[in-house]
């Protein structure tokens, strides 16, 4: 896992270089008109969905939402998704119920872009744009280099689907990216010191809204995958819709604070954490020098793949290969 982590700047780097091709190629395929947008993942694959889901949206102008693949492989759903864009996202591209239900979007009139790391995969083959993320082989069973590939990926695209302001993402900063990223592994104090102080807690929240959302769903994976601390990520706005009830002493919450418009809502939950004495810490937006806030979750990204590790080390766990998980999880 550490290896693999070590490879993301170059790995990011690359993919950057692509950026401006991978947006070509998005266009060109695109309906006309395009009528809304849809993403279709799972695990980690599927929290880099969400985080597209925030930039489709406002990018295009349309409608994006997230599918159920269980629609289609279970209840035999057969929608419409003419002047559709579908992304799917996949590692492998081998997950039989992504590959089914990428078939059938595009059966009903979808366009598809594929984000995978195998280029000869099934998904691949079902793709209008294939968007390979040339991460190498990946060993360890928690997805790290892959799905910060995902996630730049996912920015690249809704960057070609039309103008996101540019606090939330703009080619310049993503090209400072890798370099951000080889600073945030190379600072490991913060999640030392934090694994020390909590490493003896068997739940934790992640929270975070919006962008920061979905890095906060990523970020309670990894800790939960890899450590066995049962680690929930979850939306500012949905802990106070009633989880925070369950929070005290013994469960502390970290926030993921990215900037941008969110950040006064992680400024009022970290002022009612205090409040009810329960204990929590925050990752800033100054993580690794960056100014949008695409690219402040990336890297953000890469610090809670580094605070898994250093949990699950803590804690005795292996974060190579977590008890109980394979690398591809075939559900159908």
């Amino acid at each position: 896992m550490a290896a693999e982590m070590a490879e993301q700047p170059d790995v990011l780097g690359r993919l950057v270089a692509r950026l401006p091709e991978l947006g070509e190629a998005v266009r060109a395929a695109l309906p006309t008109p395009l009528l809304g947008s849809t993403l279709i993942a799972r695990g980690s694959s599927d929290n880099a969905a969400v985080f597209g889901r925030y930039l489709y949206e406002p990018a295009s102008g349309r409608p994006a939402g997230l599918a159920a693949p269980s629609l289609v492989t279970r209840y035999g759903a057969r929608t419409d998704y003419s002047g559709y864009l579908v992304t799917a996202l996949s590692q492998s591209g081998r997950t039989p119920e992504i590959v089914t239900a990428v078939r059938a979007a595009r059966e009903q009139g979808a366009r598809i872009v594929a984000i995978t790391n195998e280029a000869d995969s099934l998904l691949a083959a079902e793709a209008d744009v294939l968007v390979a993320t040339d991460a190498g082989t990946e060993i360890a069973v928690p997805a790290t280099k892959t799905v910060t590939a995902q996630l730049l990926a996912v920015v690249g695209i809704a960057l070609a689907l039309g103008p996101l302001p540019p606090t939330v993402a703009d080619l310049a900063d993503l090209a400072e990216l890798p370099d951000a990223v080889s600073r945030v592994l190379a600072d490991a104090e913060a999640c030392e010191r934090l694994a020390a102080d909590w490493a003896h807690h068997d739940r934790l929240v992640v929270a975070g809204r919006g962008l920061g959302g979905a890095v906060a769903l990523e970020g309670a994976l990894k800790i939960r995958e890899t450590s066995g601390v049962f680690a929930e990520g979850i939306s500012v706005a949905d802990l106070l819709h009633g989880p925070i009830a369950a929070l005290g002493a013994r469960v502390p919450v970290l926030l993921i604070d990215l900037g941008g418009p969110t950040a006064p809502d992680i400024a009022a939950l970290r002022e009612r954490l205090v409040a009810d004495g329960i204990p929590h810490a925050t990752v800033a937006p100054e993580l690794g020098g960056l100014r949008t806030e695409a690219a402040r979750a990336i890297a953000t990204t890469v610090h809670l793949q580094n605070l898994a590790r250093t949990f699950a080390l803590r804690r005795g766990a292996n974060p190579d290969a977590p008890a109980g998980l394979a690398k591809v999880t075939p559900t159908t």
